[in-house]
């Protein structure tokens, strides 16, 4: 029988899908103008919707994936309604801030059942399914830092391409930055490879895949905050280079406690073996 509290995140679960959907419909609602930029970001608002399914989906498996899912989709919701709410210009309207501070209590909650509550940590326990010779089989327990760090860099593309695909909407005043915008548009598409690339070899502890996926994320940073700034100004800049800076710092964090965990077994192998 599943125990009580991980029917009542289940129900908060659902609840932060519907809240979600209807601040952004109420962001829609009172938007002074509807925009090719409004437009991308409304519709990556709404994708983090499936994200939330997908979560509950994890929860009722008993899926370790779930609390890193949880917090990258609570981190990511926030920003992506967030932005939706501040027009450009005027004060955001009463209706979309109420229903934003209601989001992101719920979502708070959800990141605190997930990590803090004993029950629900003693729930999340299996391992996604690996494909073998006879079959699927559960994977063995691994770091759940390695998780976060996976799930996190898997954020970078979809993070590049709002921003990339609101400038191309704006091109049509500044066709010298074409070839920036489609190049960009690439590095947001190739990015997604390269951290799947990276993530496979990260699940097996290679040192390799860590300093590899700590250069990628540095160079995202070092790509997409520069061209947000020049193309989408300082309001692009908050709304749409925040969230992969947040992203971006979570991965390295998650990357640095991985390596920390790394070192200290590889430190424990030879004092097993001096005491045999």
């Amino acid at each position: 029988m599943t125990p009580r509290p991980v029917r009542a995140l289940t129900a908060l679960l659902v609840a932060t899908a519907a809240a979600t959907v209807v601040v952004e419909v109420l962001n829609f609602w009172y938007a002074p103008g509807h925009g090719v930029g409004f437009a991308v970001r409304t519709a990556w608002a709404f994708a983090r919707t499936l994200g939330w399914l997908i979560l509950i989906s994890q929860v009722r498996r008993a899926r370790a994936t779930a609390k890193p899912l949880g917090l990258i989709l609570s981190m990511t919701t926030l920003f992506a309604v967030g932005r939706l709410i501040v027009p450009a210009t005027g004060r955001p309207p009463l209706p979309g801030l109420i229903g934003f501070g209601v989001l992101t209590l719920l979502c708070l909650t959800v990141v605190v059942l997930l990590y803090r509550h004993p029950a629900i940590d003693a729930h999340l326990v299996h391992q996604p399914r690996r494909p073998t010779l006879a079959g699927f089989r559960e994977a063995s327990p691994g770091d759940p830092w390695v998780l976060t760090a996976r799930l996190a860099s898997f954020s970078y593309s979809p993070l590049m391409l709002v921003p990339a695909l609101t400038a191309a909407g704006t091109l049509r005043h500044r066709l010298e930055w074409t070839l920036a915008v489609i190049f960009w548009i690439l590095a947001g598409i190739a990015v997604s490879y390269v951290a799947l690339l990276s993530a496979v070899f990260l699940r097996r502890g290679s040192h390799r895949a860590r300093t590899t996926l700590a250069w990628v994320t540095l160079a995202v940073l070092a790509f997409d905050l520069p061209l947000c700034q020049i193309l989408l100004g300082l309001d692009g800049l908050i709304r749409d280079g925040a969230p992969l800076a947040v992203a971006a710092a979570l991965t390295l964090y998650a990357l640095w406690r991985t390596a920390h965990v790394a070192a200290r077994t590889t430190t424990a192998q030879p004092s097993a073996a001096t005491r045999a």
